[in-house]
């Protein structure tokens, strides 16, 4: 018999509606106050800010709690998933990227823009697309109820292949012989992001299940919850302080860069659920492969972009509206795996979840 969904509390429910007065608050206070954002935004390593990093570990880590790490061997019965996610990842989204780019900003908007930038804007949306993203797929896939082995192995194997493919695939779809990519970044982001929050996951799983079994567990994670969401909350508000003013003054550029991330985040969401349902994957699987097969590694985006073009060029901007775009955007690509639940069983003749 199907397991029963479990309930979405209150916060979860209006989460749209949380995020998007995050936007507008961290938008409107880096308007208005922008010398207590940059002084926030100095506080960094290799480009990979501090705070932030806290926040994205007060994310991930209650949902890391989740993950029964002795059953990662159990991971490769869902290589199908893996399989769909990989080529979409590296396959599919960049080169839609670049192909979504050519047409709207070299054709369809190419007149409302500033032809000095585009090249620069092109850049931008490259370099969104070229990179997986390690940090916030944990949110989504625990907002879809996704198996969360799947999701951990699924990114540390995307980091992996990150690692290797990042600067070739970029520089192939820049054209350029060659591109510096900040690799401190990277590795920090990698460490920050995926290593340090597992180990921490790990010590604090088996340590509650050594002193009060799963009933403990259960309550600790009940606890932590809602600062997980908050978390998110305030990660938003901070990056759009950030760039208060560069929204503000810019809104039309940012409305056309908008259009392309909306569709490739669309597209490549649907053809990796698609696949997934062809394939007779179940769903809980399926959406945090969708949802791993759309998302972008902004941070790691935004720290090259600015790296490689500067932070006032049209490339760092780009890369900023991707910020913009993610969180709303990927909620409703959530909002939509969640409700087609029952649809997607029916194509695969599987139970709602794996057993």
């Amino acid at each position: 018999m199907a397991e029963a969904a479990p309930r979405i509390g209150f916060f979860e429910r209006y989460l749209t509606i949380w995020v998007a007065l995050c936007i507008v608050i961290g938008t409107g206070l880096g308007h208005f106050f922008p010398a207590v954002f940059a002084r926030l935004g100095a506080m960094e390593v290799a480009k990979v800010n501090l705070p932030v990093a806290a926040l994205v570990w007060t994310m991930i880590i209650p949902m890391l709690l989740k993950v029964d790490f002795s059953a990662m061997k159990e991971v490769g019965r869902h290589w199908r998933g893996i399989g769909v996610t990989l080529f979409i990842n590296w396959a599919v989204k960049p080169f839609s990227m670049a192909l979504l780019g050519w047409i709207f900003l070299r054709h369809v908007f190419a007149d409302a823009l500033p032809a000095g930038q585009i090249d620069s804007y092109m850049a931008g949306l490259i370099l969104l697309a070229a990179a997986p993203c390690t940090a916030m797929v944990f949110v989504w896939s625990n907002l879809c109820r996704g198996d969360a082995n799947f999701t951990l192995s699924q990114v540390a194997l995307n980091d992996a292949i990150m690692i290797v493919a990042f600067a070739p695939l970029v520089a192939l779809l820049l054209g350029l012989s060659a591109i510096t990519v900040p690799w401190d970044t990277l590795v920090i982001s990698v460490g920050l992001y995926i290593v340090v929050p597992v180990a921490i996951a790990i010590v604090m799983r088996r340590w509650l299940l050594g002193r009060g079994g799963a009933k403990r567990l259960e309550k600790v994670l009940h606890a932590l919850g809602p600062y997980s969401l908050v978390a998110l909350l305030l990660t938003l508000i901070l990056l759009f302080g950030f760039q208060g003013r560069q929204i503000i003054e810019q809104p039309l550029v940012i409305a056309i860069l908008a259009v392309p991330i909306l569709i490739q985040v669309y597209f490549n969401s649907g053809l990796a659920y698609l696949l997934n349902r062809r394939l007779g994957v179940a769903h809980n699987v399926a959406g945090p492969s969708a949802l791993i097969g759309a998302s972008n590694f902004f941070e790691l985006a935004v720290a090259t972009a600015v790296g490689l073009f500067g932070v006032h060029s049209g490339a760092a901007l780009a890369t900023v509206v991707g910020v913009l775009i993610e969180v709303p955007v990927m909620l409703s690509v959530v909002a939509i795996v969640n409700r087609s639940q029952a649809w997607y069983c029916l194509g695969t003749g599987r139970a709602l979840q794996a057993r």
